[in-house]
């Protein structure tokens, strides 16, 4: 079972509207709104350096947060992100209110595991990580933090499905319930290295025009030999 690890505090924002949101955005402050559950939705301000300070850790993208907002404690998660298209600033934050025994669809990272012991590596292939995130439904007190994908097992031009992969108890991959079943991890040789071996295998042409110079060498020889 996953564990809070993250608590941000909050401000109610007041004031809205294009004026105040820029002079928000100027004072650092990140713009946000709180939905879900029994309540009203809820504009809220959180401070920049804190949010991308917690960004740097993933799991913050999949984890229960604590949301402090005035004199109350809100569980949440993260539901979506807007960031500046060339600025390294946090535009707006959308949160969902939840309960540990709520089911609800969540966007987890996955971890590859093995990949030094991996035989198709050591066999000259390149580990391709086909799938990087999955979506898995589970209630929200149960959200993993990662799932981890072992190939210390896959040899060159092998592939890892999904349906082989071990699922947290009480999660659900969303994939598999819609009978789709990708590949996830994969090795083959480098594409490079492929065409080179195709470049320098002998063609049936070439052995023939190999044999080509020594057949016309011997008739010549024979012809002046009967002169």
């Amino acid at each position: 079972m996953s564990a809070v690890s993250f608590e941000l505090e909050a401000q109610v924002r007041d004031n809205l509207g294009k004026g105040a949101s820029r002079r928000l955005r100027r004072a650092e402050k990140v713009l946000g709104v709180v939905y879900g559950g029994d309540a009203a939705a809820t504009p809220i301000t959180l401070e920049q350096n804190v949010i991308l300070k917690a960004l740097e850790d993933e799991a913050f993208y999949s984890q229960l947060l604590k949301l402090k907002i005035a004199n109350s404690t809100e569980t949440v998660v993260l539901r979506d992100l807007q960031r500046h298209p060339y600025k390294p600033i946090v535009l707006h934050m959308d949160f969902q209110r939840v309960k540990a025994t709520d089911k609800i669809h969540m966007t987890v990272p996955l971890h590859f595991v093995g990949t030094e012991e991996c035989p198709g590596v050591a066999a000259g292939g390149v580990l391709n990580h086909l799938i990087n995130e999955l979506d898995v439904q589970c209630l929200a007190g149960n959200i993993p933090e990662y799932i981890e994908v072992d190939v210390s097992k896959l040899e060159l031009d092998e592939s890892i499905l999904l349906s082989t992969i071990t699922a947290p108890k009480g999660v659900e991959f969303s994939l598999l319930a819609h009978d789709h079943d990708p590949a996830v991890a994969s090795v083959h040789m480098p594409r490079v290295a492929a065409v080179e071996e195709e470049e320098d295998a002998p063609t049936e042409e070439t052995a023939e025009g190999e044999d080509t110079p020594a057949a016309e060498g011997g008739e010549e020889t024979a012809e002046k030999s009967e002169d």
